[in-house]
Order: structure tokens, then C-alpha cells, then sequence
């Protein structure tokens, strides 16, 4: 990884990702609080994990394996989680006047869509367009080839592209 002290790295990977591992576990989770605390154990993992000795190539995907594999040890104990969960507890789209509001109804429209899609193909879709990951990045933090997840983002977005175009015509 680097040569500077294990605090360095993490007060710098916080400062650099911890917003994004925090919109990460959010909107998986559709709690803030349990989304904070996960976000604070995925650093405490990460810490423990450094100072443990053992070398990080790419903290980027590390910390959103970490943040992942945090969130389906909490899926085990608690079944829960769902795009419709996290609208029903007041994740809205801003809608600033009428002639969004149509554009609004649309991603909510395509929020539902994505949350009925089976994981491998929702987690590949997230990971790459709400958290604006590469797919190199996304590879690492599933486990997989790149070519599995980009063959599995292609057929998330034509399932996705199927299901709006039954709505619209």
C-alpha cells in the first residue's frame, strides 16, 4: 500500500471515502444509524486488519469489501433490507417543481425495478452507478472476474430497460 504509518493511511482513506462507504451502507440498509455504525465498524475492521499486519494493495474496494461482507453478516441475523424499506422510511427524491416531479416518479419507478432484480445483478447495478465504482473495483469487492460483472451489469440494465419500457409503452 504505502509507506506511512497505518494512521496516516486510514485518517486519509476516511477523509477520502468515508461518505461514500457511509451512501454505501444506506442505501443498503435504508437506516441511517445502523448505516453510520457500519460505516465506523468498517473502519474499525480495516484498522484492525492493518495493524494486524497484513498489506492492502487498493484500500478503495478493501473498504467496501469490508462494508459489504459487515452488511451480509447483519442480513444473516436480520432479514430486512430493501429499496422499498429505504422509500417507506423516507429516502425520497428531491422534486423541486412540477416538471421534475414526472422525472422523479421515473427513478422511483426505476428504484422499484432494480430492488426486484436478483442480487448479483442490484449489487453489480449499485455498486457502479449510485457508488460510481469501476468495474475493476466492483471485481475485487464481490469476488469476481471483471467479465462476470460487466456481463452482469449488461443484463441488469436490460432487465432494467425491459420493465420501464413495459410502464411506458
Amino acid at each position: 500500500m504505502s509507506e506511512l504509518p497505518i494512521s496516516d493511511v486510514l485518517s486519509k482513506a476516511y477523509e477520502d471515502y468515508s461518505d461514500a462507504i457511509f451512501r454505501f451502507c444506506y442505501v443498503r440498509l435504508g437506516n441511517r444509524e445502523h448505516a453510520l455504525d457500519f460505516t465506523q465498524e468498517t473502519f474499525i475492521k480495516t484498522w484492525e486488519y492493518l495493524r494486524g499486519g497484513k498489506e492492502v494493495e487498493k484500500i478503495r474496494p478493501f473498504l467496501y469489501r469490508v462494508a459489504t461482507n459487515i452488511i451480509i453478516d447483519h442480513s444473516r441475523k436480520k432479514k430486512e433490507s430493501s429499496l422499498d424499506h429505504l422509500m417507506n422510511q423516507g429516502f425520497d427524491i428531491p422534486t423541486g417543481d412540477a416538471g421534475k416531479l414526472h422525472d422523479a416518479l421515473d427513478v422511483k419507478y426505476l428504484i422499484r425495478i432494480v430492488s426486484t432484480m436478483d442480487e448479483k445483478y442490484r449489487e453489480a447495478i449499485l455498486l457502479r452507478y449510485v457508488d460510481d465504482l469501476s468495474i475493476q473495483e466492483i471485481a475485487t469487492i464481490v469476488g469476481e472476474s471483471e467479465n462476470v460483472v460487466s456481463v452482469r451489469i449488461h443484463r441488469g440494465i436490460q432487465q432494467v430497460k425491459t420493465e420501464y419500457k413495459k410502464k411506458n409503452g
